[in-house]
């Protein structure tokens, strides 16, 4: 390694899992980290080759929202109350500490400081780890059932929500919905376990029955089809899904998009194949 000084030999601790990590690979570059603890960590980047994607007709679609965070057609779901309960708390704390450290005395000023220090990240460090799961989770589901994964397109969801009036609670807790997160957890883990992961449009999706395609009621979390030859009824997120999982279904069968659906392909930014147009708005 090269320091001020000149180039030092210095032996790294390296455990187990870093070992096997290593082993048979090349590392590309490293970069030497203090941490806060003070103690020095060396993160070393390693390059792989991504498997072939799986080729299945079968499809796992992927409904994301703030009450349940993931709702799978396959009928999983991961709610989302502990991580709003995390976040308010969080909140109230923040706000308080912020409050002491500018009206306290000297002493308290410094010890809100120092504790609002602390706690520096911890919210993001959990919502982090928790969509970590969570896409673990599905993406080991389409493992198992030899399935791609359809997701929903949120792409400036919080633009449009925030021309909605709303109070600050709603609006902080809207601008927390860490939807990008997931996607793109769910992403780069397709892209290592070899899982092919379909970004849609969520038009209509979470409005339109499953099993007839007719529009149908949606209040809060329950959907209710109108039509009186089907009057299907159940979770509205898990509908979604399930009409996610149809249209990824369609992408996935037919590259170049359907005639009878008029869907266009596009890629975006993050290579993800998506729609200029939902299947669903026609029907």
């Amino acid at each position: 390694m090269t320091l001020m000084n000149g180039r030092e030999h210095i032996k790294i601790d390296a455990g187990n899992y870093q070992r096997g990590k290593l082993k048979g690979r090349k590392p590309t570059s490293a970069q030497l980290c203090k941490h806060r603890d003070g103690n020095y960590y060396i993160h070393i980047q390693i390059k792989d080759e991504a498997p072939e994607p799986i080729k299945s007709t079968n499809v796992i679609g992927v409904d994301f929202g703030r009450r349940d965070i993931a709702v799978t057609s396959n009928g999983d779901k991961w709610d989302g109350k502990q991580i709003n309960d995390v976040r308010d708390k969080f909140s109230r704390v923040r706000s308080s500490l912020q409050k002491k450290a500018t009206k306290g005395t000297r002493s308290t000023r410094r010890r809100a400081r120092q504790i609002l220090q602390r706690l520096s990240g911890k919210e993001r460090r959990y919502q982090q780890w928790l969509n970590h799961n969570i896409s673990k989770s599905i993406i080991q589901d389409a493992l198992k059932n030899n399935a791609a994964l359809a997701i929903e397109d949120l792409t400036g969801i919080r633009e449009r929500t925030n021309q909605k009036p709303r109070n600050k609670t709603e609006r902080r807790r809207s601008n927390s919905w860490s939807f990008y997160q997931l996607r793109f957890f769910l992403e780069y883990k397709g892209i290592q376990f070899g899982v092919e992961v379909i970004a849609v449009p969520p038009a209509w999706t979470s409005q339109t029955c499953h099993q007839c395609l007719h529009v149908g009621l949606r209040s809060d979390k329950r959907f209710k089809c109108t039509n009186e030859a089907c009057s299907w009824s159940g979770d509205a997120d898990f509908n979604g899904a399930k009409n996610i999982a149809t249209i990824g279904a369609v992408f996935v069968n037919q590259p170049r998009g359907s005639n009878c659906l008029c869907c266009e392909l596009s890629t975006d930014s993050s290579g993800l194949l998506k729609s200029l147009r939902s299947p669903l708005a026609g029907a």
